[in-house]
């Protein structure tokens, strides 16, 4: 549960981050609603994770989640460079993410 937890807290994450390229530094009314609900619901999903969880390996795999996410959809939505580096460098964290999930025992 713990992990379904975390893997929620990252994906909220990802939508609060895109959320501020949209609010327009808080001058745009329902972008900037959408980034304070969804910090607050990633943070206390992160929270309720970290009662199980190992804090280190939690906290690495929730901001490794939204780098990654945010990473792919500034690709997609903002035109991003995906040239070969920046795809290998996401390719990393996630084998990074995968590697600490692999190596917990909860």
């Amino acid at each position: 549960m713990a992990w379904l937890l975390l893997f929620s807290a990252g994906l909220v994450e990802v939508l609060f981050a895109v959320s501020l390229k949209y609010n327009e530094g808080f001058t745009r009314l329902w972008p900037s609603v959408a980034t304070v609900v969804t910090g607050i619901c990633s943070f206390y999903l992160l929270m309720l994770a970290i009662k199980s969880l190992p804090l280190g390996t939690a906290y690495a795999v929730w901001t490794g989640m939204g780098a990654v996410g945010v990473a792919i959809l500034g690709i997609i939505l903002f035109k991003e460079s995906a040239d070969w580096y920046r795809l290998l460098s996401i390719t990393l964290v996630i084998a990074g993410i995968v590697g600490l999930k692999l190596t917990d025992s909860h």
